[in-house]
């Protein structure tokens, strides 16, 4: 029976792709992706032509169904994000559960993340970490921050530029001034950039310049 192959691809430059990733992405029959035109590139850069199909939050859920009857119909599917691995803050969760329900074997493939990378460079205890990812927006912002400021554990965010400020600032009132926290960004791309300070000095170095690029936000956990 024909298999949905997770196949994590860089998170930015281009030679991380492992060359596992590149046989399964040269086997399959089509590779789902967030932006075609993100995974054109990788593609390209690898020397292979294979049918793109685009699958992101806004249709997974219509897809799914679909997909599950093309594979046990014989179609081999290469599941892939705009970076990274698949269902780490991106699609993926859904297709995957699917899959299980219906008995389709799934071949999850190692490879990037950006937390990992980020983590290390904290400097941070790596013995005991969790990984919340994005914020919500909104509802449940607060009662989250409020339970994770007694956190003792090392703990990684991910977060975008035009909202980095806001959550930089949260952090001072759930966390403290003095809080350390380090923040990485453009990981393995010409501009990588990582600072690690209190949450008062970093603060400071954000709000005079603006943030450009994909942060990853690591903080230390409370002292016990």
């Amino acid at each position: 029976m024909a298999k949905l192959y997770i196949v994590p691809t860089p998170i930015g430059n281009l030679e991380d792709i492992t060359l596992r990733a590149i046989k399964v992405l040269e086997f399959v029959d089509v590779i789902l992706c967030e932006d075609t035109r993100r995974t054109k590139k990788l593609t390209n850069h690898i020397g292979i032509n294979c049918k793109l199909q685009s699958h992101h939050k806004f249709n997974e859920h219509k897809q799914v169904k679909l997909i599950v009857k093309n594979i046990k119909n014989g179609m081999n599917v290469a599941l892939v994000s705009d970076a990274g691995t698949p269902g780490i803050s991106d699609p993926g969760f859904l297709i995957t559960r699917e899959c299980l329900n219906n008995g389709i074997e799934i071949e999850c493939l190692p490879g990037p993340t950006a937390f990992i990378p980020a983590l290390l460079l904290s400097g941070f205890s790596t013995d005991r970490f969790i990984f919340e990812g994005f914020l919500p927006t909104k509802k449940g912002r607060k009662t989250r921050l409020s339970s994770l400021s007694q956190e003792k554990r090392t703990i990684i965010f991910y977060e975008s530029p035009h909202k980095l400020i806001k959550t930089l600032n949260d952090f001072k009132s759930f966390f403290g001034s003095n809080r350390r926290i380090s923040i990485s960004r453009e990981l393995t791309k010409i501009y990588e950039e990582t600072l690690t300070g209190s949450i008062k000095e970093i603060c400071q170095i954000f709000f005079s310049k603006k943030p450009k690029g994909e942060f990853v936000i690591v903080v230390e956990g409370k002292d016990k």
